[in-house]
């Protein structure tokens, strides 16, 4: 359970406050959730938080607050973006947060820009660098997927040239059986005019006038 405390609000206090409510807010939270991240944090009720905030706190951020908005309706234009694009924006808008931030409590715009810069820069060489490695890595995933799709096709070359073979070969085969069968029927009806004709000869015989007569 969150403590509750009666003492005055620091400097420190007030700019968790800011920057936790404006990140809420940039990442399109509520103010709800922002106070009461900031309430475990600093130990203060959700309801002291935004109290202090809506009172105090807030007058002094309204620049930033118009800031927070804008980026969040740019963040939630940009999810719709190629992924790629996604670490460098955020980073932009991290950038941007903390000028602001700072720029509303009174710090050095120069000093602020140099070390956001500098962050900003490490921290986009880190994106390259990430990228850099997740492209080498989907390159070689190519490669072996174009060799096992390169062994597919002369493994599709090789059994298409089979079945080629075996059809050429089945045509072959049907075509002597076919000669087979038309040479057996040709048999059988020469056999059976034969046996007609043996038949004929020998149940039958001609007489001196040049007549048949049937032999019992």
């Amino acid at each position: 359970m969150t403590a509750v405390r009666q003492d005055a609000w620091s400097t420190e206090d007030d700019l968790i406050l800011a920057e936790v409510t404006l990140r809420h807010i940039r990442e399109g939270s509520t103010q709800l959730a922002a106070f009461e991240e900031v309430g475990e944090k600093i130990g203060r009720t959700s309801a002291a938080c935004g109290f202090r905030w809506n009172s105090c706190v807030r007058k002094k951020y309204e620049s930033a607050i118009s800031n927070a908005k804008a980026q969040r309706q740019k963040r939630s234009y940009l999810r719709k973006q190629p992924a790629l694009l996604g670490p460098q924006v955020a980073a932009l808008s991290t950038l941007d947060t903390e000028e602001n931030l700072y720029k509303a409590d009174g710090v050095s715009e120069d000093s602020l820009s140099i070390d956001a810069v500098i962050r900003f820069l490490r921290q986009w060489k880190g994106n390259v660098q990430e990228n850099g490695r997740q492209l080498k890595m989907l390159e070689k995933e190519l490669r072996e997927k174009e060799d096992e799709l390169h062994e597919l096709r002369c493994e599709n070359d090789r059994l298409s040239k089979q079945v080629n073979e075996v059809q050429t070969d089945y045509r072959v085969v049907n075509d002597d059986y076919k000669a087979l069968i038309q040479i057996m029927d040709r048999a059988r009806r020469l056999a059976f005019l034969a046996e007609e004709d043996e038949e004929l000869k020998t149940r039958f015989k001609m007489d001196a006038n040049g007549n048949l007569e049937r032999i019992e």
